[in-house]
């Protein structure tokens, strides 16, 4: 974990007799996570520290108490980071196996420690006391939602979000806890003669291409590889699962929109997940814990990989879902297992198309709806080619470079408003 911290005076090892200039971290924190507030000599005495065989614990003002491991104290030392490249220099490897500070202290609101090679580190109390201090920002909590969530999603202006650095942090927030966004007033060309799509997707992450290529068209194709590429009706699936990596996040820019049906429809995979788990708890588990098969196969292309239908975050709770019947391979697992896991399936791709979870909408030209692919479902009602037309261009980023942009983005983080 990346904590850069540049104290005025400080240098690889030393003390400083001033105040403190905080770098941008590297990782999760940033400039005003750590920042301490003026210095006052009282808040040393509320604070105290004692060294123990592996490390040492910091004791706060209501008598908590934190424990910190040794190598993770001086693995950390602000002093272990190049301070142009913000990546970790020291070498924690090279440690002795028996290392434990010398000496430990409070000085202001900063603890400093000793170590048996001379170094002394400093690390702000602010890095360290708070339960929070060492969170991801960008660890917000998923607000799930129904098939009523249209009038509710997240709406923004594409001049606006070329303009402003904030509004695509706000953005960014959208795409982490809701998992889905619509961005309006698309212009097909970009403002240089450049590609519209790619100057909206490089606001998030550099565009990442798949067998599809680095952008697509859903349009009726005449010699179509995919459904999409027909006017035909599209289940409800996540994009590409037959990669071993698949996209994060989709773009989705409506050219034209002048057929009759080819509604789009939306879903929280989350939200349905999570439901499963509360109505069928044996159905939750198998999806969450067997790897299913899926295949993209045509000219040229034979692309397999094996995905988990429920993806659970590092807490347990659900963060995504992939899901494809037209790529849902063969499946080669053994056949008493599909004893339990076609009923899963079945019971789960039901639940996708239940109206109470379902979004439907039409996409008018102009507007780009970009989500999380991982998590939201989508799909399409079938229409008539040949009452209009019909297609929207595509590309895709990954899914953490939402997180990054959000962290770099954030409300009350130095330049978080600027263009």
């Amino acid at each position: 974990m990346s904590l850069m911290v540049e104290t005025a005076g400080y240098g690889s090892c030393g003390l400083a007799s001033t105040g403190q200039t905080l770098r941008e971290p590297a990782m999760s924190q940033s400039v005003v996570d750590f920042v301490p507030s003026s210095p006052d000599p009282a808040i040393a005495a509320r604070y105290s520290a004692t060294i123990e065989q592996n490390g040492l614990s910091l004791v706060g003002p209501e008598g908590e108490s934190r424990y910190f491991n040794a190598f993770w104290l001086r693995d950390n030392c602000p002093s272990s980071f190049d301070p142009e490249t913000r990546e970790r220099e020291f070498d924690i490897i090279a440690a002795p196996d028996d290392l434990r500070p010398v000496a430990a202290e409070i000085e202001t609101d900063v603890l400093l420690i000793d170590w048996p090679d001379g170094h002394r580190s400093r690390f702000p109390l602010s890095m360290l006391a708070g339960e929070d201090a060492l969170r991801d920002p960008a660890e917000l909590p998923r607000r799930l939602w129904r098939g009523d969530h249209y009038p509710n999603v997240a709406r923004f202006a594409q001049p606006s979000l070329m303009a402003e650095r904030a509004a695509v942090g706000a953005w960014a927030e959208a795409l982490i806890r809701d998992g889905v966004a619509v961005v309006q007033d698309m212009p097909e060309v970009a403002a240089d003669g450049g590609d519209a799509l790619l100057e909206l997707a490089g606001l998030i992450g550099a565009p990442r291409p798949t067998f599809f290529g680095l952008t697509f068209e859903v349009k009726v194709h005449l010699k179509p590889i995919n459904t999409a590429y027909t006017a035909k009706a599209l289940p409800m699936h996540t994009d590409v699962p037959a990669e071993e990596f698949s996209p994060g996040v989709q773009f989705l820019h409506c050219l034209a929109n002048s057929v009759d049906g080819g509604d789009s429809l939306f879903a929280d995979g989350a939200a349905i997940a999570e439901d499963l788990r509360r109505e069928d708890p044996d159905a939750f588990e198998i999806l969450a814990t067997t790897p299913a098969l899926f295949r993209f196969e045509h000219d040229g292309f034979d692309v397999r990989a094996r995905q988990r239908a429920i993806e659970l975050d590092v807490s347990g709770a659900v963060s995504g879902v992939t899901f494809s019947q037209h790529m849902w391979a063969v499946q080669d697992m053994p056949q008493r297992t599909l004893d339990r896991y076609y009923p899963a399936f079945r019971r789960f791709a039901a639940m996708m198309r239940d109206p109470k979870y379902v979004m439907r909408f039409r996409l008018n030209a102009g507007e780009c709806i970009v989500f999380d692919n991982h998590r939201i479902l989508h799909g399409r009602a079938a229409y008539s080619a040949s009452s209009g037309s019909r297609h929207l261009r595509g590309t895709y980023v990954d899914r953490g470079e939402v997180r990054s942009v959000y962290r770099t983005t954030r409300i009350g983080r130095p330049g978080a408003a600027e263009g």
